[in-house]
């Protein structure tokens, strides 16, 4: 097992928000994807745990369930590949609808008094 380095920049007194670069959220992902437990990385880097799901969940929603699966060497069942491509289509379709809602409301034609 490889051991990496990671320095966390450390909260100055009265700060309530600590900003992480990408780099350093791609890192904590990838120690995580390689078996090594979310509280375990979080004590080891002085970071809050849910910090680390919250992460994971963004990449997921922004990547697919799909690829953030793959990305993370976890190989699929069909089952799971279904159900992944269903939420992802479903999330899709009320994307869709709401653009299309929107666009019927912006090319309406202004009212005149």
């Amino acid at each position: 097992m490889r051991i990496i380095s990671l320095e966390v920049p450390h909260m100055e007194k009265g700060e309530r928000h600590r900003n992480y670069d990408p780099e350093f959220k791609k890192e904590v992902l990838r120690l995580v994807a390689e078996g090594r437990p979310p509280i375990k990385v979080a004590e080891d880097l002085g970071i809050r745990p849910n910090l680390i799901a919250a992460w994971r969940k963004r990449e997921k929603k922004e990547v697919g369930a799909v690829a953030f699966a793959q990305a993370g060497g976890k190989v699929l069942t069909p089952e799971e590949e279904n159900k992944a491509l269903r939420d992802e289509l479903a999330v899709t379709r009320r994307e869709r609808d709401i653009l299309k809602k929107a666009l019927a409301i912006f090319s309406k034609e202004p009212q005149s008094r």
